[in-house]
């Protein structure tokens, strides 16, 4: 036995690497900005004077160096020789998926990036005019600008960029020798245009053909998420991240907390509902399962199955909801119970009167399912030889069901402990956010809806590491409860 766990160990590592991969690639994937989620409200959206611009992307770039956003994403990348080894350093995301576009389509990247610098620093020029005549024709160019930076298909960007130097020739701004900020915008918006054209003339798609791996070594994104030695989340001066590994897992992106501190608040509750719900599924569901097994084809067992699966039909939001309508509001004549959340945290009888609906809707719907499993498995092992040596030898029935049956069918229970584990701390996202239980299926649509990748990240690789352990455990306890089954023969 032990030499199998050990093997099995030794799996789960390459195993859990696996995972924390694909997890960590799908924060690539998902849409949005963590940065300017993080920044909304503040300076990033500046308010037309080139200091609060130059701030807010001064601002950004902090923030986002701060928050290990700036690294490459992963040890290396399988790109093309017109890729760049730099793109990473670009700061705004949407601005390095547009550039990507362009380096597709046209492969040369010294006359791209000198584009998208002509961009910027037309955009930075327009703040510079403070003559009230023409901020009309000012806010265009710089509408103008902002779309050029997510533009990538030839005829939008011709047409954005024809629009710029036509509205700064109309008026005649290059004569404006007086006024430097004019002439400035005009040899911008040209030097715009001519740079498009470089783009458009030496093309090298040639480039995106031949492949090249980009190595980028231990200074990347998923080294520190998981390895750490290098400044996280919110640490700033205060010291080195551990990485996850060693149980630190970086800060929140919303509000610089530790997610181990967001992750211990949430998963209390998480455990302490889910452990009563467990013990009350199983404690009801076993017998009733053993029961409709015996009397298999009667009408107990009729009734009692058309009731568990009529049960077992409910959503637990349309049952969460119908109870808070009829049980916890005078407008039925029944306040029976609180509406939500948790009552007085020190008082456990408060508490736990706050906690009878919320675990009614979690434990319902596993009565008919654990049963019925219980149900099939018993009425397998009384099929079996040595139970009928016990039946001629004259048993009682409940000797023969509850010391010889009942262990030997436990196998499909035991199945199911695997998921436990992970169920545990995930919590229930439906149950939790309608009677505002602050646990860990709280946090995890929380996380999800705000783009906080190191909470989200932590909870579904504990998830993981739990589904795991809980499947090597559920091994063993099949060796301790079936001798017949060994792990160290094949």
């Amino acid at each position: 036995m032990l030499k199998y766990v050990l093997k099995r160990i030794l799996i789960f590592i390459p195993t859990l690497l696996v995972i924390s991969i694909f997890l960590f690639s799908l924060s690539n994937l998902a849409p949005g900005d963590p940065v300017e989620l993080r920044l909304s409200g503040g300076l990033a959206s500046g308010s037309g004077q080139l200091a609060d611009q130059l701030a807010g992307d001064k601002a950004y770039v902090d923030l986002q160096k701060k928050m290990g956003l700036h690294l490459p994403n992963f040890y290396f990348k399988i790109a093309t020789k017109a890729y760049p080894d730099t793109l990473h350093q670009i700061p705004k995301r949407n601005e390095r998926n547009n550039l990507e576009q362009l380096i597709s389509q046209y492969g040369n990247w010294n006359e791209i990036y000198d584009y998208y610098n002509s961009i910027k620093n037309l955009e930075y020029s327009l703040f510079a005019v403070k003559d009230e005549l023409y901020k009309n024709d000012i806010r265009e160019i710089r509408e103008s600008c902002v779309a050029l930076y997510r533009l990538y298909e030839d005829e939008k960007i011709t047409d954005a960029i024809n629009k710029i130097t036509e509205l700064t020739s109309h008026n005649n701004w290059l004569e404006k020798d007086s006024v430097l900020s004019f002439s400035t915008i005009v040899k911008n918006s040209f030097s715009l245009k001519e740079n498009y054209q470089l783009v458009k003339q030496n093309q090298t798609k040639f480039l995106n053909k031949i492949p090249k791996v980009i190595w980028f070594g231990k200074n990347n994104q998923y080294h520190r998420w998981l390895f750490g030695e290098a400044p996280w989340i919110g640490k700033g001066e205060e010291g080195q991240s551990k990485g996850f590994l060693r149980l630190d897992f970086g800060y929140s992106y919303l509000d610089g907390r530790p997610v181990s501190s967001i992750i211990l608040d949430a998963v209390r509750w998480t455990v302490i509902i889910n452990f009563i719900t467990i013990i009350l599924a199983y404690l009801i569901s076993i017998p009733i399962g053993v029961i409709t097994a015996i009397k298999k084809g009667q009408m107990f067992d009729k009734i009692t199955t058309t009731i568990l699966f009529m049960l077992y039909s409910l959503p637990s939001f349309w049952v969460a909801t119908i109870l808070i309508m009829f049980l916890t509001t005078d407008e039925y004549g029944m306040n029976f119970f609180p509406t939500y959340g948790l009552g007085n945290l020190e008082s456990f009888w408060d508490l736990s009167y706050h906690l009878i609906l919320p675990i009614f809707c979690l434990v319902y719907g596993s009565f008919a399912f654990i049963s019925r499993q219980m149900r099939g498995s018993i009425l397998d092992v009384i099929k079996q030889d040595y139970i009928r040596t016990a039946q001629a030898k004259g048993l009682k029935q409940k000797v023969i069901i509850w010391k010889h049956a009942f262990r030997n069918s436990l196998i499909p229970i035991i199945t199911m402990f695997a998921n436990l584990l992970p169920w545990m701390i995930s919590g229930s996202v439906i149950v939790e956010i309608i009677f505002s239980i602050p646990g860990m299926g709280q946090a995890s649509y929380t996380s999800v809806i705000a783009r906080n990748y190191p909470v989200l990240f932590s909870i579904v690789m504990f998830s993981a590491i739990l589904t795991i352990v809980g499947i090597l455990l559920a091994d063993i306890i099949y060796a301790l409860v079936d001798p017949r089954i060994k792990f160290d023969k094949k």
